[in-house]
């Protein structure tokens, strides 16, 4: 049997890769790129879908005018505007539509990819490789100790949390500020 602390230090360990100084390299392309963005909106399916939400939210804490695909609140793109995507496995038939759909109105798409040679990546603005295991790939000779995705859904939660420390950075604001813009209503 293999203890849970084992399990942890293998996630660590496969984690790593993902957060090595040439991934992180990606972020102040990807800040600059968020920080003159007119409005911007995400969007993944399944549990890539809800680490895009945590995104929106984290860059509403900043105070940009960033929604989710599907949200009645969620404006029309067009120049100036950014649809951030997640195509993990680099194709989704949806991912794929709403980025042509963002791309044709002259809105930049930014994907999020394990898979950079993918459909969707290769037809980004720009693409940023989180390179981690998913779905796509979870049988190969060494599969991640997380079933199925969990491995490229983690690492894209710490990868958008360093994003958004930088860009806090980069456009001035204070921890105190994102705190006064989380809800109430809770």
């Amino acid at each position: 049997m293999t203890l849970p602390d084992d399990i942890a230090t293998r996630v660590l360990d496969e984690l790593r890769p993902g957060l090595a100084p040439e991934v992180l390299a990606q972020i102040p392309a990807l800040s600059e790129t968020l920080a003159g963005a007119g409005p911007i909106v995400c969007y993944g399916v399944g549990r890539e879908g809800l680490m895009m939400r945590a995104l929106a939210m984290r860059l509403f804490h900043l105070g940009l005018d960033a929604h989710v695909v599907g949200d009645m609140t969620a404006p029309a793109l067009g120049r100036g505007g950014v649809l951030l995507v997640s195509a993990g496995p680099g194709q989704f038939s949806t991912v794929a539509a709403l980025a042509g759909v963002a791309k044709e109105a002259g809105a930049k798409v930014v994907c999020f990819t394990a898979t950079p040679s993918g459909a969707v990546p290769r037809g980004a603005d720009m693409a940023v490789h989180l390179p981690a295991q998913t779905m796509a790939n979870d049988r190969g000779a060494a599969p991640s100790v997380l079933p199925m995705g969990s491995l490229y859904e983690a690492l894209m939660f710490l990868f958008f949390e360093l994003v958004i420390l930088e860009l806090r950075d980069r456009i001035g604001v204070t921890p105190e500020a994102m705190r006064a813009r989380h809800t109430n209503l809770e």
